[in-house]
């Protein structure tokens, strides 16, 4: 392998992938980044390159770990699918048998099920994020337990960007008594020697690359045009992206406040440190390609069951349709905690695949396929904007699905 800002290692069948990930580097379009591919149950690619900081001072090395957003949902999501497979939830329970406070002001029929295909309308806090204390667990599960949707749970689509983690989070942890961060430790990381983390230790910092994040979020106020186009004018595709414009729920779910306005939030210690398990997992493309990649060869490794077969269908099958009215309107489709189908993604690019995933607003994806047996990974530093946000990933989805 030419020496130059990559190491690690690739099968040379996939030489041609491991050059649109250098090529990605050396372009200097991304900063830093690691890459995994698992096939067939074997590592075909473990890639990682670039550098950890703005200033190009510090190289990615085997071992550096980044915030992957919202990959860390399905991870989330994998936790619980374990305690409803041994029977402990059962998704069509409502959310009140498990967290009695939950059921009240318009959320007493909310269904486990609502949460983790974001249909609970819980999508947000009607007052903003409360504080800015991320290792406040109590607070945020409190005042999502007590304040009232935005719409009837289970009526619309509407993505939980944050409150996901504390919704599914807080569920776990009244079955369990674990965190979401213990939990994943104790029962997957350490069995499969997975170094992904919610929720870091100070040990943690010193390989952790810095998040490259833009000054402002992703917005759906560009579109704010078609607020005044009769829908006889627009398209399905249009109207539906014009009702999520007018619902204004988009900036509520990406908390303006409490993201947009500190471009440096993911690099905060408290960020780091706090268990989100919607937006804060921090690992190597290695450990959720590992992770993705024997969930999608049957669920088994080495003797050691993530999920069985039955559970994982579960897990993919698709659960709700959008228009996704966080999401721009776009037709997301979830499984449980994971997207089968992200517009503009890997997670998309191929109605035909047999892809459950998902994606992080800094660019960082993650999907199993059980259909080419195929866990893919790819996290990076460097937020890019609108279209070109996925634009590696995408490309190197291209370039392995060319060869398998």
């Amino acid at each position: 392998m030419a020496e130059e800002l990559i190491s690690g290692y690739c099968d040379p069948r996939f030489e041609s992938v491991a050059e649109v990930f250098r090529a990605s580097l050396s372009s200097k379009f991304e900063v830093g980044a690691s890459f995994a591919v698992e096939h067939m149950g074997r590592t075909v690619i473990d890639l990682w390159g670039g550098h950890q900081d703005a200033e190009r001072t510090k190289s990615w090395e085997r071992d550096t770990i980044v915030n992957v957003f919202s990959v860390t949902k399905g991870v989330t999501a994998i936790c619980v699918a374990r305690l409803i497979e041994q029977g402990h939830i059962d998704i069509n329970e409502k959310m009140s048998r498990y967290w009695p406070d939950y059921g009240c002001n318009g959320k007493e029929d909310t269904t486990v099920l609502d949460v983790l295909c974001h249909r609970s309308a819980n999508f947000g806090f009607q007052n903003e994020v409360p504080n800015e204390n991320w290792t406040d667990w109590n607070l945020f599960a409190k005042t999502l337990s007590e304040q009232a949707p935005f719409e009837v749970p289970g009526t619309i689509q509407a993505y939980h960007a944050l409150t996901f983690g504390w919704l599914v989070g807080e569920l776990i942890r009244r079955v369990d008594g674990r965190s979401v961060g213990t939990y994943f430790k104790e029962e997957l990381a350490k069995p499969l020697d997975l170094d992904f983390k919610i929720g870091l230790d100070d040990a943690d910092f010193g390989r952790c690359a810095d998040m490259l994040m833009l000054e402002k979020l992703p917005s759906i106020s560009q579109l704010n045009i078609l607020k005044y186009v009769p829908d006889f004018a627009l398209s399905k595709g249009l109207r539906n992206i014009k009702l999520a414009v007018n619902s204004g729920y988009n900036p509520i779910a990406f908390d303006n406040r409490a993201l947009a306005d500190n471009p440096n939030f993911a690099n905060t210690v408290e960020w780091r440190k706090a268990e989100i398990p919607a937006a804060n997992g921090h690992g190597t493309a290695s450990s959720l390609a590992l992770l993705y990649g024997i969930l999608s060869t049957g669920g088994e490794r080495n003797g050691f069951q993530v999920l069985k077969p039955k559970t994982i269908e579960l897990l993919r099958k698709v659960h709700s349709n959008g228009p996704d009215l966080v999401l721009f309107g776009l037709n997301y489709k979830f499984g449980l905690g994971h997207m089968v189908n992200a517009p503009f993604t890997p997670i998309g690019l191929n109605k035909n695949r047999n892809m459950f995933g998902h994606t992080g607003i800094g660019g960082s994806v993650v999907f199993g396929d059980v259909e080419k047996g195929i866990g893919f990974s790819f996290f990076n530093n460097q937020q890019h904007k609108d279209l070109t946000l996925y634009e590696t990933a995408n490309k190197l989805t291209k370039a392995v699905y060319q060869i398998v």
